[in-house]
């Protein structure tokens, strides 16, 4: 949670809607797996690369 606390407001609002853009429950959790490794990893954002985010 506080890597997603970190990220700018934006970035908070764009991965909510796009998970909850999604139909299917299934496509939901793989879109939330995706974030929470992200967020997890750092320097990433949406699949791009995202230097701010970068953990040291």
């Amino acid at each position: 949670m506080e890597e997603y606390k970190q990220r700018p407001p934006y970035q908070q609002n764009d991965y909510i809607g796009w998970i909850e853009r999604a139909k299917r429950e299934e496509t939901k959790d793989k879109r939330l797996c995706q974030m929470l490794e992200e967020l997890k990893t750092g320097g990433v954002y949406m699949k791009m690369n995202h230097p701010p985010s970068r953990k040291k």
